[in-house]
């Protein structure tokens, strides 16, 4: 990526933005991904009432947002869970962790409210392409 401009991330496939933002960007050599979640394609979300499918499904919706920038889940130098309920903390941390080898990235976990009653989790990340 040349300068520092900006470059907009669209999906074809995977869970595409639903209002006035896109699903992420890339500034210099960083790749931005907004917050994913479990809602599929057709805009359903997958794993209703289930922690561990839906943080899955948002992992894979974040990977594939991420590899739209041209980065991978192994380029994520920080990432952002947002819970509703903080409760599902240690069913979250266990499935998230599957998507890691030894070396996770920073990571900061936000109890807040989320845009769907049903969804259980998002997930945000920042990445660095390599040069």
């Amino acid at each position: 990526n040349e300068g520092m401009g900006r470059t907009i991330i669209t999906m074809e496939d995977g869970s595409k933005a639903v209002g006035p933002y896109s699903s992420g960007g890339i500034g210099g050599s960083l790749v931005y991904s907004s917050g994913q979640t479990s809602l599929d394609r057709d805009g359903n979300v997958v794993g209703i009432g289930d922690v561990s499918v839906q943080t899955a499904e948002t992992m894979k919706n974040l990977m594939a947002t991420l590899a739209a920038g041209g980065a991978s889940v192994e380029d994520i130098v920080k990432a952002t869970v947002f819970l509703p309920d903080i409760r599902n903390f240690e069913e979250m941390n266990e499935a998230y962790a599957k998507f890691f080898s030894d070396e996770p990235p920073a990571r900061s976990t936000i109890q807040a409210a989320l845009a769907l009653p049903e969804l259980l989790v998002e997930i945000e990340a920042i990445a660095v392409l390599d040069d």
